[in-house]
């Protein structure tokens, strides 16, 4: 864990007491991973309120996190800071990898939801 990086919190908010915003977070994440039945889903909120979602990326020659792409896509687009983040996996924990790639783009600060595939929230990183 890198000095900037707060440890996740169990004690992160339920789906209901989340913001409308980051409850949208959760819905596109869930709904993303659903579809495409990947291991994760992820949704991303930039910093001019444009929302990115995504699954993960696993072919023979390109592995990318659900939360990798959503990054990629918000610089692809432009983006020069994300407010929020949510992951959907059955890991333990957002990678280390992840919560860099969110803190190369955004700074510190960005809370990082992670919850399971159902949309459960379980912790929250903050970068």
């Amino acid at each position: 864990m890198s000095s900037t990086e707060k440890p996740e919190s169990p004690e992160s908010p339920a789906p209901d007491e989340l913001a409308a915003e980051d409850k949208k977070l959760v819905t596109l994440a869930r709904s993303t991973r659903a579809r495409t039945q990947a291991a994760e889903g992820a949704a991303v909120r930039d910093a001019d309120g444009r929302t990115y979602a995504a699954a993960t990326v696993d072919l023979p020659s390109l592995q990318v996190s659900a939360l990798g792409v959503c990054v990629a896509m918000a610089v692809a687009s432009g983006s020069t800071g994300l407010e929020a983040a949510v992951v959907l996996t059955e890991a333990d924990a957002v990678t280390p990898r992840d919560l860099d790639a969110v803190r190369d783009l955004a700074g510190s600060g960005v809370p990082v939801h992670r919850g399971d595939a159902k949309g459960a929230l379980h912790g929250t990183a903050t970068t």
